[in-house]
């Protein structure tokens, strides 16, 4: 499956916790990625300085649905799920 363009769920959606270029803490679930562009495009895209979480990370149907906002709702669900706070 490929991206569908401009959809960046997963450059909002989730938590990134290595280091981003302009977010060298990584960013909280749910706070838009600084290198986003304005039509949700990757700035760093192919870069070398794109964190490798990002690079690694594959669209599939199971994660990103058949629109953007599914894409939201699937990652958002995945967030919380995974998050610290909920296990247990």
């Amino acid at each position: 499956m490929e991206c569908r363009t401009g959809c960046a769920a997963c450059c909002i959606a989730i938590s990134i916790s290595s280091p981003i270029p302009g977010m060298e803490d990584g960013k909280p679930a749910g706070v838009r990625c600084v290198q986003l562009t304005e039509d949700n495009r990757c700035s760093i895209f192919g870069q070398p300085d794109r964190p490798a979480v990002c690079s690694g990370l594959q669209a599939s149907a199971d994660m990103c649905g058949s629109t953007d906002q599914e894409a939201f709702d699937i990652l958002a669900w995945l967030e919380q799920e995974t998050s610290p706070s909920s296990v247990g």
